[in-house]
């Protein structure tokens, strides 16, 4: 199961080749946590980006965070926030892959690079 992270979508969304090349080669459409989605939001300018970034994710299945996930998120976060600077969302987004046993999609890989049991993966060539 592939979990994607918001550089993903953002590429796919401005249209980059490899980027898209890949998503339309998927057999089954990749899972995308609804945080990942709100951070979508946060960066739209306007109605119509907020719609364009709705239109982009309704094929895909959407993943919520579990209270399990949410305690896992809170012991990396307070782990490694400091010590190697662990952003909240990202630790939120890692617990929702490992609890799944998802691979997580990214290339944002020194985000993530702390978080045990998290599989990444740069699934094209930037």
């Amino acid at each position: 199961m592939y979990l994607l992270d918001t550089d993903i979508l953002i590429d796919v969304q401005r249209g980059y080749s490899p980027a898209v090349r890949w998503f339309s080669s998927l057999p089954v459409a990749p899972s995308v946590p609804v945080l990942v989605i709100m951070e979508l939001i946060q960066d739209a300018q306007d109605a119509r980006q907020v719609h364009q970034v709705m239109k982009l994710v309704a094929p895909l299945p959407v993943v919520s965070l579990t209270e399990t996930d949410c305690l896992q998120a809170l012991s990396n976060f307070s782990a490694y926030h400091l010590s190697h600077g662990l952003g909240l969302l990202d630790s939120l987004i890692a617990a929702c892959a490992v609890g799944r046993s998802a691979v997580l999609c990214t290339f944002n890989k020194k985000h993530y690079r702390m978080v045990p049991d998290l599989e990444t993966a740069q699934p094209y060539v930037r």
